[in-house]
């Protein structure tokens, strides 16, 4: 390897995102969230109604204070296991860098919060930054006798490090954004991230979670550990060879197709535009799916009847797939709309 091609594999000159994957990771599994780091806190919520997240709100409370970072991650209202109207809303931050004035931020957003909607205001942070000393957890301020104490819960990720095994064992998803975190900040080198990347794709198949998890999943974990240029079509070919032993039924190119699609409609700067290239995504592994395994027998009638579908009917079809003995059966869903003839 050359000088030139050993700078170009050690991450020291790329800024890795850390708040994008854990933003989307809390979308879709905050309630495995709760149970990873803060479980009393999940055994006094009613998840039997549904949560709520609350961004707007959150950023017309915050976006005046004067505090250093304007954003925290994630805004959340739930119900105890009373089951009374008042709001219970959880703040979670996920803090990527060591901050002084972190704790004295955490307490204007949690009284701001108060004085807005009147109700429990539950402050909670994850830190995920990789200095061992910085703690967390306490503000106090006061004058004369007059004093203010606010604590908040915290959990450091680096702890977490110290029990590998156990993040191995679980079954729990955000087991596995942890470890990819965990992994990105140690790992600077290149090939070391790049092995690191591979063995957490292997553990995620190995779970067997359902494909929509695990595409979820890929994505978070493929931001958290993004490799240098030169090393993406040896992590490719890797991939590949996995999916092929693992999951034969996502191969690289579609999942890659996928991926197109999504980000055709983002750069079209519309939620129609999103919308639209997954659906067009999901519509190139169906096709390629159907092909593959029914032959002959996926007609134009078929192809028409993908086509015209959103994107939660061609999930559905797509999981079907898997079990259908004829191709009739994929399309025998109560999500499926009717059959339309060509004209």
């Amino acid at each position: 390897m050359t000088e030139t091609q050993s700078q170009q594999s050690t991450h020291n000159d790329y800024h890795d995102d850390y708040d994008s994957p854990w933003k989307e990771a809390l979308e879709a599994w905050f309630p495995e969230f709760m149970t990873l780091f803060f479980p009393v806190i999940h055994q006094e919520i009613k998840w039997g109604i549904p949560h709520r997240f609350m961004d707007k709100e959150l950023q017309q409370v915050v976006r005046d204070a004067k505090l250093g970072r304007r954003y925290a991650d994630k805004l959340i209202q739930v119900w105890t296991l009373e089951g009374k109207k008042t709001w219970v809303l959880i703040h979670v931050e996920v803090q990527g860098q060591s901050e002084p004035d972190f704790n004295e931020r955490m307490y204007v957003y949690n009284y701001r919060l108060f004085d807005r909607y009147q109700v429990d205001v539950i402050s909670l942070a994850i830190l995920t930054d990789p200095s061992p000393n910085f703690r967390a957890g306490e503000y106090r301020c006061g004058r004369w006798g007059c004093d203010v104490q606010f604590r908040f819960p915290t959990v450091k990720l680096l702890d977490f490090g110290h029990d590998w095994e156990t993040l191995e064992a679980s079954d729990n998803p955000f087991t596995l954004v942890v470890m990819a975190h965990l992994m990105a900040q140690k790992n600077r080198d290149g090939k070391k991230r790049l092995d690191a990347k591979l063995q957490l794709i292997r553990l995620m198949y190995h779970r067997g979670y359902n494909k929509k998890r695990i595409l979820t999943l890929f994505r978070v974990i493929d931001w958290l550990l993004h490799l240098p240029p030169e090393l993406v079509p040896q992590f490719q070919r890797e991939l590949s060879i996995i999916e092929e032993k693992k999951m034969p039924y996502i191969t690289s190119i579609e999942r890659l197709g996928l991926e197109k699609g999504i980000e055709q409609g983002m750069e079209q700067g519309m939620q129609q535009g999103m919308q639209q290239g997954m659906q067009q995504g999901e519509a190139t592994i169906l096709n390629r799916l159907l092909q593959r395994k029914f032959g002959e027998g996926f007609t134009d009638v078929h192809r028409q009847r993908v086509k015209e579908a959103d994107t939660d009917i061609l999930l559905d079809w797509s999981d079907q797939v898997l079990y259908a003995q004829s191709i009739d059966e994929v399309f025998y869903s109560s999500k499926s709309p009717p059959v339309r003839a060509l004209s």
